[in-house]
């Protein structure tokens, strides 16, 4: 995480520098090697746990606070956020979002980003993708998280995730103007029907791992 150096004279929050590599779409290959998936479902776990019983008097967040707050979470746990050294991730960004919630929420949208719980008509989808794979990655990603919830959960969390971020997306786009926005609700709209669609298929396969 940058170390905060506070704010400056145009009111401005000024963050120190991490040194390394953040991936884009269309994403590197090795960022869906096992491997990788293992150890930021880890780092996530890490981040988690440092949070737990932080109390912020009268906080206010920019991010929506959810029930249970057992952690602060991120809100945008995912690998354009990580920052890489020597193949590593040795750090996280753009915290601006993060508040209170369960810890169920940022590992359903890491699972959403790297497993991926993508439909076929989302571009960043890997290309030969299957239920099967999907499920298969969650359940590796939930045993390297060490969750003590569901699959089924983190399926129907990731659902709610989404809705709740076209919802987001849909006001902005409204809200700036931005008519290129809408594609991207139209996105996580159709990636939730596919989520309801092939929901027995993912989680079949995320128990057999």
């Amino acid at each position: 995480m940058p170390t905060v150096h506070g704010v400056d004279e145009a009111g401005r929050e000024t963050l120190g520098f991490l040194p390394g590599f953040v991936p884009s779409y269309p994403l590197p290959e090795w960022v869906w090697e096992d491997s990788f998936l293992a150890d930021a479902a880890a780092r996530l776990r890490e981040l988690h746990d440092a949070t737990v019983g932080l109390t912020v008097a009268e906080a206010a967040w920019r991010g929506q606070a959810h029930e249970p707050a057992e952690v602060i979470c991120h809100n945008d746990f995912a690998p354009y956020n990580f920052v890489f050294r020597d193949g590593r991730i040795s750090g996280v960004i753009d915290w601006d979002f993060m508040s209170p919630g369960p810890r169920v929420w940022d590992v359903a949208y890491l699972a959403y980003r790297l497993c991926p719980l993508t439909g076929p008509e989302n571009p960043d989808r890997r290309s030969g993708d299957s239920a099967a794979e999907q499920g298969r990655r969650l359940g590796l990603l939930l045993r390297a998280y060490g969750a003590q919830f569901s699959a089924a959960d983190t399926l129907t969390v990731a659902e709610v995730r989404l809705d709740e971020l076209a919802q987001f997306t849909a006001s902005e786009a409204e809200r700036r103007n931005r008519a290129d926005l809408a594609g991207h609700v139209t996105i996580y709209r159709n990636d939730i029907d596919y989520l309801k669609a092939r929901r027995s298929h993912i989680l079949s396969a995320a128990g057999a791992a």
